[in-house]
């Protein structure tokens, strides 16, 4: 019986996250509320990040995104809501020894050396011996910083202590990662080895949560991302389906009929003609071949019809603007 119903309990907790099982799910939030006195900063988080996934957390400044990581860390109290963070509460002990935190602010001792530093962060950690005294070089190599390993932080540029932030988050080898910001005040060497550390870290099975706004990087290093805004999640895509989404058509055509303009207007909006080029922006990218279909049905001679991929920054800017719709 009690087996039974365990898995009735697994079935509805399943089905309450949207038919992903919990166990595959590295965060999950519900309703996620924060309110400071009369400002909203977190109005309702909704999300679901799965283990294993690079997952990008996007949204314009005072979106709430600081807010939702401090509530997903235990460092702040949701007002309402409820989350789950490696399949524990939000704030379990055991959960969050198993995560590493870059923030986007961060402030070390700066009169520790990088080795020191991570001696510190790896003990804190729970990383003790000869385990530790083996990370802490091998982390000073994936970071680039072994030349500078006695070095005093005092003395390291912006781009190096971003690098030494990166590598304490990652010295005890966690399950879930963090980052806020992790290319801030790297050159582009620099962000090219971020890259390629997040993707040797979802090689090995993490989960890499990123916020960033260096929305090209996101781009060709996330699986997939939220779009937030005033603390709500606007929207969540697969980064690949950028690929393939199309929304705005330029079309090289012969001579057009003054009423085409507007009956055009069935597939898309600001149809334009200039010349001999025209322009509209369709309201959904499988509009493109019924455009072609009814030039050609009305005669009208095509000699170039180029569709313009949609990038995740136009539709950052689209959900910044307040125009969600696609």
């Amino acid at each position: 019986m009690q087996s039974l119903i365990s898995a009735a309990q697994t079935q509805d907790a399943t089905a309450a996250a949207g038919g992903i099982d919990p166990a595959d799910l590295a965060i999950s939030t519900k309703s996620l509320r924060k309110v400071f006195r009369d400002k909203v900063a977190v109005r309702g988080l909704t999300l679901d990040v799965r283990r294993g996934e690079v997952f990008g957390f996007l949204g314009p400044n005072g979106a709430g995104k600081s807010t939702s990581v401090k509530m997903l860390l235990g460092l702040v109290k949701p007002t309402l809501g409820s989350a789950r963070l490696l399949g524990k509460p939000i704030g379990d002990r055991e959960a969050r020894r198993r995560v590493g935190f870059l923030p986007e602010h961060f402030r070390f001792y700066d009169w520790l050396t990088s080795e020191e530093l991570l001696r510190v962060h790896g003990q804190l950690c729970g990383l003790r011996g000869d385990e530790l005294a083996r990370r802490i070089p091998r982390m000073l190599d994936t970071v680039g910083l072994t030349p500078h390993a006695g070095k005093q932080l005092r003395d390291y540029s912006k781009g190096m202590l971003q690098r030494i932030g990166l590598a304490q988050a990652l010295i005890h080898q966690p399950d879930l990662i963090i980052l806020d910001e992790p290319t801030s005040g790297l050159d582009p060497v620099g962000r090219r080895l971020v890259r390629d550390i997040i993707r040797r870290q979802k090689e090995r099975g993490a989960t890499v949560f990123l916020n960033s706004h260096l929305l090209s990087e996101v781009e060709v290093t996330c699986d997939r991302v939220a779009f937030i805004r005033a603390g709500t999640v606007i929207e969540i895509r697969e980064v690949k389906e950028f690929e393939r989404s199309y929304r705005n058509v330029v079309a090289r055509v012969g001579r057009l009929a003054e009423n085409a303009l507007h009956e055009l207007e069935a597939w898309g909006t600001e149809v334009r003609l200039k010349g001999s080029y025209l322009s509209m922006r369709l309201h959904a990218a499988e509009f493109a071949p019924r455009v072609v279909q009814y030039l050609v049905e009305h005669g009208v001679e095509v000699y170039e019809f180029t569709p313009q991929r949609i990038t995740l920054e136009d539709r950052f800017l689209e959900i910044v603007s307040g125009d969600e719709g696609l």
